[in-house]
């Protein structure tokens, strides 16, 4: 009989979505899994939703986070393998399959990471745009990737319980990075595996685009300026995605001196800085067109390098004015 693989679930508040996920789980051509889910504390009906499904349920008593819900459901499953993933996720029938083949030929020392489908669960521009992208920039590196993100993470159990789990008295968002760098450390080798798959559910408008970017933006400085790898090629914190913010705001400071000094002069480097992020950008470029077409891949290559580094620009500034107001304040 195949390894008891444990797919573990943290919950707040996402009744819009745990149905669909938990569907999507149990539909799974893997024959020996359990699911187990941690619902922090939800204000709407996602527990109700829940105990329709033939799932392990763990009621966290106090609001906590992610990644304490996640290392109560490590604590509780039985697996030898456990499957990190999110509540909006939907996991593609195979993905317990590949996650546990990629596990028996590696070895224990060994995290696999998996990825978002290149089309999200909703047909809508921003949330296509968002999956290219992470789909894109989280399998770059197969072979060393800087993290391993938890919307697709199956690790052995016991060395997850070794290594502490994640942190959780951390920010609210990349413990997931912390935690690959942590492990690392220790000795783990981290994988990419990019046939494992779950497709995400954003729903995304331009506002939840731009928000999203700059809150991931905000704490990954914050995290970048502590772990002392700000221009590091990290996943979704690509050089690529570096250049683009530097060329939007070169630009831009080329324009604003322009207007104030009438000067032709100061116009000339503007088309030559957006060729250059257009060729280091290229290959983000070819997979917006992959996936969606020649009329997207304009409209996505528009929006990526005349509005989006305007999000993680101002949140990588924030993120870097809050950053050295804590470390006055500790000194």
């Amino acid at each position: 009989m195949s390894d008891l693989i444990s797919i573990v679930i943290p919950n707040y508040n996402g009744e819009s979505t745990i149905g669909k996920c938990l569907e999507a789980a149990f539909s799974s051509r893997y024959d020996n899994f359990e699911v187990v889910v941690v619902d922090d504390c939800s204000a709407d009906k996602s527990v109700e939703i829940i105990k329709r499904f033939p799932c392990k349920l763990v009621e966290l008593k106090e609001r906590s986070g992610a990644s304490k819900a996640r290392n109560a459901g490590a604590r509780n499953s039985r697996g030898k393998l456990l499957f990190f993933i999110d509540s909006d996720c939907i996991v593609q029938e195979d993905a317990l399959s590949i996650a546990a083949a990629s596990y028996a030929e590696n070895g224990p020392e060994v995290v696999v990471g998996g990825t978002y489908t290149p089309m999200p669960y909703d047909d809508r521009f921003f949330s296509i745009f968002q999956s290219v992208f992470v789909n894109y920039s989280e399998t770059k590196n197969l072979e060393n990737p800087d993290y391993i993100a938890t919307h697709a993470m199956a690790i052995d159990a016991e060395a997850f319980r070794k290594s502490g789990g994640f942190p959780e008295a951390f920010m609210p968002i990349i413990e997931d990075v912390e935690y690959s760098h942590r492990i690392r450390r220790d000795g783990y080798r981290l994988i990419m595996n990019p046939r494992l798959l779950v497709q995400h559910i954003f729903n995304y408008s331009f506002s939840r685009s731009m928000k999203n970017a700059f809150k991931k933006s905000k704490y990954w400085t914050i995290y970048s300026l502590s772990n002392k790898d700000l221009f590091a090629d990290s996943g979704t914190a690509s050089v690529e995605l570096k250049v683009n913010v530097l060329s939007f705001f070169l630009s831009f400071l080329f324009l604003l001196m322009w207007v104030f000094t009438r000067n032709s002069l100061l116009l000339y480097p503007v088309p030559l800085i957006f060729a250059a992020n257009i060729l280091i950008n290229r290959r983000l470029i070819l997979a917006f067109y992959r996936t969606k077409g020649l009329l997207f891949a304009l409209l996505a290559t528009l929006y990526y390098t005349l509005l989006y580094p305007l999000a993680v620009g101002t949140g990588g500034m924030a993120g870097l004015l809050k950053y050295y107001l804590s470390r006055k304040k500790v000194f």
